[in-house]
């Protein structure tokens, strides 16, 4: 290689390269493959510059850089990622984490329910009258405490509390936080899924709670039920954590859904899945039947379509757990169709519109689907309740738009 030994090139020196050249100068040190470049022109005064004019149509294609296996990505780190981008801002990414870090801990709950005895009846009943098991009562401890110690929030609204509470000055932040702290609770005893759900709202000064002046308690709760009772579409953020076989943590900042793994070995959740889409149709239900004679016409109408093989021979497979969040994340994956309806019992549905329905509904949007309550979008609906019930329908787009071609 005669031309690495060369003296320093001149400005008016053409390097042509049709060998392993190595123009050197001081420390710099520039190397030209074979037949990868064809004419350079280098520059010398105080610096070695090499301008490509041409390249060779033979030359080889550049491999793509392989992925390090070794490589996650936490909650933690997504959500910085997000912050740094202006996606959320750093009083948001509190709250969220401060989220992550109840689930963990109610995942750890719920794993040892049975041998805890926390499986058990409280004896006493939430504000919808169910009775509460003593695992409900510690889970919305749990979740309330993270919530408080984050200083992010200023107001929290549970399913198992009758009012909205403001949170005390020493702990006080912005951000509404509605929840649903264990759905699906009733099943615990048979490990089956079990989640908790939850929507954040826009930040909100009206709701501050003086603990020393009692005789302003019911205003102040006033201030916070109309504070909370916002439409779904002021949501900022949703999601939902679900304890079975894994530990799974679904978000929506409103820029597509991800889904978060929780590592046992790390006890991290890890990002596992990226802007999720569900299918537009699917060919899966999950209604309970049990209920069919208590339905309306029109909806057993439907049911009867799905269960008809047609001349594809095939009909819609029923699969239906009994829990939001699992028969929810199946749906979502899936594609299909979910449906709590209103019946001779429950002439407005069971499911909560703030903390079940909404939240829900803003994920499911987010991937490509559709929230109904059977006649409008569950996020246009105006709360006049902390726990107003809806009827819900809820999935893949299509299937959501036939199942409300029926019910009109």
């Amino acid at each position: 290689m005669a031309a690495s030994t060369a003296t320093t090139p001149t400005t008016s020196n053409l390097c042509f390269s049709n060998s392993h050249s190595l123009f050197q100068h001081k420390r710099t040190s520039f190397l030209c493959a074979k037949n990868s470049i064809i004419k350079r022109k280098c520059k010398h005064k105080g610096a070695v510059t090499c301008m490509v004019l041409e390249k060779s149509s033979t030359a080889e294609p550049t491999k793509p850089k392989k992925q390090n296996a070794y490589k996650l990505q936490t909650l933690t780190s997504w959500l910085l990622k997000q912050e740094q981008d202006g996606v959320i801002d750093a009083e948001l990414t509190i709250v969220l984490s401060s989220i992550s870090m109840a689930c963990k801990q109610i995942a750890s709950l719920v794993q040892r329910a049975g041998i805890s005895k926390l499986t058990e009846v409280h004896g006493a009943v939430n504000a919808q009258g169910e009775d509460q098991k003593k695992l409900d009562v510690v889970s919305n401890e749990v979740f309330s405490n993270c919530l408080r110690a984050s200083g992010r929030t200023g107001i929290i609204a549970s399913e198992e509390e009758d009012v909205p509470v403001a949170v005390e000055e020493s702990y006080y932040g912005n951000y509404i936080v509605v929840f649903d702290p264990l759905d699906g609770s009733s099943n615990i005893d048979a490990a089956v899924s079990t989640g908790s759900i939850f929507g954040i709202y826009s930040p909100n000064d009206d709701c501050l709670l003086d603990l020393e002046d009692t005789t302003m308690l019911d205003s102040v709760e006033q201030r916070c039920i109309v504070n909370v009772c916002q439409p779904g579409n002021n949501l900022l953020a949703a999601g939902y954590c679900m304890y079975s076989s894994a530990v799974i943590f679904v978000l929506t900042l409103g820029n597509g859904v991800f889904s978060f793994t929780l590592d046992p070995m790390f006890g991290e959740f890890i990002l596992t899945q990226e802007n999720i889409q569900i299918p537009k149709a699917g060919k899966i239900y999950a209604f309970n039947e049990g209920n069919y004679q208590l339905w309306d016409d029109r909806l057993k109408k439907y049911i009867d379509h799905l269960k008809d093989p047609g001349p594809s021979g095939n009909p819609y497979s029923a699969r239906y757990i009994g829990s939001l969040v699992g028969d929810f994340h199946r749906t979502l994956l899936y594609g299909g169709i979910y449906g709590y309806p209103r019946d001779k019992k429950s002439r407005n549905g069971k499911l909560r519109l703030l903390y079940e329905c909404a939240p829900m509904s803003f994920i499911v949007e987010q991937a490509g689907g559709k929230g109904s309550d059977g006649q409008q979008r569950i996020l246009d609906i105006q709360p006049a309740g902390i726990h107003q019930r809806v009827p819900l329908y809820i999935g893949s787009i299509e299937e959501v738009e036939k199942l409300e071609k029926y019910l009109s």
